[in-house]
């Protein structure tokens, strides 16, 4: 099959790339941890051993469908002709929930934080992470150590895995539940200074002194023209069924993107739905496919044996 691969960033990797490059990665088969980046760049050597076309900084605005054939029109003009799509856009466009502090936004890089992309600038600083979910978590195990940290978060309750939790409450990191952030303190440069958090059941407040303030408050996604592409639609999500297919004929779709009863949204899931996708979409083009590819080892070792049987015949052919 030839493969186009377009993505509306200028780089490949999606969130790992866009937010965090440099958090560890502990569910993906095969790689006890690995480092966001990594993990991209593995997976992106992996695909160019097939010699997809890869166009970035593409977004695809509009999909039409003319005589057989879908056409992918893109804004800043340039068209794609395919007869079959596969949608991997993660949770689509994506921006982190921000802070709804007076002077926050002037603050942003000067101090205050929504993700990080090299944690070593954050080493030997006194650091306020706020949130109770695994990006909080994860980013106060990684720093732990390296940094004096506090954690706050508005709540006893955290929505992070459970193992993360505990090894942050047995760390060296200062857990305050129930707390909250009420004020960022700078200097005349904007530059985060000290930040005052209150209890929100007591009303009691507290002023630390801070040098950076990271906030995991969540992200806020947007399907953005996907919606408009005529698949139908569920929890702001695309609709498959269980052979990853849209409601459209010749699209389909496949890890976080999709919704369907028995969806979790895992790395190592969405590498299973893509696979299922690919070969339903080679089966939608070509139905006397098998929809068993066969195994990449058996692949390999055949494509070995053509070029011995090659070479045999040029050199008994001399």
């Amino acid at each position: 099959m030839k493969v186009r691969l377009v993505d509306s960033m200028a780089g490949i990797g999606g969130q790992l790339t866009a937010l965090y490059p440099k958090k560890m990665i502990f569910d993906v088969a095969g790689f006890p941890k690995v480092l966001a980046e990594e993990l991209v760049q593995s997976l992106y050597e992996q695909a160019l051993q097939y010699h997809p076309d890869v166009q970035t900084g593409a977004k695809v605005e509009t999909v039409e469908h003319k005589n057989g054939v879908i056409e992918l029109n893109c804004s800043d003009g340039r068209k794609f002709l395919t007869k079959t799509v596969l949608i991997a856009a993660g949770v689509g466009a994506f921006m982190p929930r921000k802070l709804e502090l007076a002077d926050a936004a002037e603050r942003e890089d000067k101090g205050l934080f929504y993700f990080v992309r090299d944690p070593k600038v954050f080493h030997g600083k006194r650091i306020l992470i706020i949130g109770g979910g695994d990006s909080a978590m994860d980013w106060a195990m990684a720093l732990s150590g390296n940094a004096d940290l506090t954690l706050i978060h508005r709540r006893d309750k955290f929505t992070a895995h459970e193992d993360s939790v505990q090894k942050v409450m047995t760390s060296d990191v200062r857990v305050k539940p129930f707390y909250e952030l009420r004020q960022i303190i700078g200097n005349g440069d904007a530059r985060v200074k000290q930040a005052v958090i209150f209890n929100n059941r007591t009303s009691e407040t507290e002023t630390l002194d801070v040098d950076a303030i990271l906030c995991n408050l969540g992200f806020l996604t947007n399907l953005g023209p996907i919606k408009n592409w005529g698949v139908e639609i569920v929890n702001n999500a695309v609709m498959v069924d269980i052979n990853m297919a849209t409601t459209v004929k010749g699209i389909y779709a496949a890890g976080d993107i999709v919704w369907h009863p028995a969806k979790l949204k895992l790395i190592a899931t969405g590498f299973g739905e893509a696979a299922i996708a690919v070969n339903n979409a080679k089966i939608y083009t070509d139905p006397n496919a098998s929809f068993f590819p066969g195994h990449s080892s058996t692949a390999a070792e055949k494509k070995d044996a053509e070029k011995k049987d090659k070479g045999h015949k040029e050199k008994a052919s001399a």
